[in-house]
Parts: structure tokens; C-alpha cells; sequence
């Protein structure tokens, strides 16, 4: 998921450029590149200071495609880092009930364990351990 989020950004930064250029082309009140990719940026980000705006017809269309990808964009980009955090917090919780899968498991496992021992015990009667003196040793 990591890697969608450095696309989006990547994706971001190529249309900034794009949209720098093209203002910086379209527009002559923009002497710069520097200038273009401010109105690119305020344009794409919808926020509009109002210190640049478009004034030729050909730059309002390109303003209208600047907002249309910058709002795709910048869903992309926030889509993203949602998806890092729900990730993590989805890994948590199976990792927590991964857990208490294996604490059941243990718990069942000792519990047979138990019962295997009272049945040998039953079966075979009580086991005699190599501590104690055997009748048969005595002199």
C-alpha cells in the first residue's frame, strides 16, 4: 500500500509540472515557471488566493482541468494514506487474534495432555519412578 501512496505523489508532482508549464504558456500575466506552478498549485488545490488568476479562454479550460485533477489527485493521495492506516490497524487485529488462537491451542494441548496421563495412568496403573527402592533390590 505503501508504494500506492508514492505513486499518487509522483502522479501529483507530474501534474503540478503540467500544470506550471501550461499556465506559464497559456497565461501572460505568468512570466515564470515559478508563477505557473503556483497557479497550478492554487488551482489544483482549489484554493484560489485570487493573487493569479486565468484570464484567457484557453486558461480557464486549463484552470477547469487543473481543478478536475487536482481533486482527483489529491483523493488519490489522502485514499492512500487511509489505506496505510486501516492496513495497520487491520494487521493489529489479526495478529491479537492470531494470539489468542494460539493460547486456546496451548490450553487444549495441555489439557490433553492430562488426559492422556490420567488414562496411561488408569491403563497401566501408577508409574514407579527410578528414586524409588524396588522390593526386589532389598537384600
Amino acid at each position: 500500500m505503501r508504494r500506492g501512496l508514492w505513486y499518487s505523489l509522483a502522479l501529483c508532482l507530474v501534474i503540478m509540472l503540467f500544470g506550471g508549464a501550461g499556465f506559464w504558456m497559456l497565461e501572460p500575466q505568468v512570466n515564470t515557471l515559478q508563477e505557473g506552478l503556483w497557479l497550478a498549485f492554487t488551482t489544483a488545490a482549489t484554493v484560489g488566493y485570487g493573487d493569479m488568476v486565468p484570464h484567457t479562454q484557453a486558461g480557464r479550460v486549463f484552470a477547469a482541468l487543473m481543478v478536475l485533477l487536482g481533486l482527483a489527485v489529491l483523493s488519490l493521495v489522502t485514499a492512500s494514506l487511509a489505506a496505510i492506516f486501516v492496513e495497520q490497524e487491520v494487521e493489529d487485529e489479526v495478529h491479537t487474534e492470531e494470539r489468542q488462537i494460539e493460547h486456546e491451542l496451548m490450553r487444549e494441548i495441555r489439557a490433553l495432555r492430562e488426559q492422556v496421563r490420567a488414562l496411561d495412568q488408569r491403563l497401566n496403573g501408577p508409574v514407579h519412578t527410578a528414586t524409588q527402592p524396588s522390593e526386589k533390590t532389598r537384600p
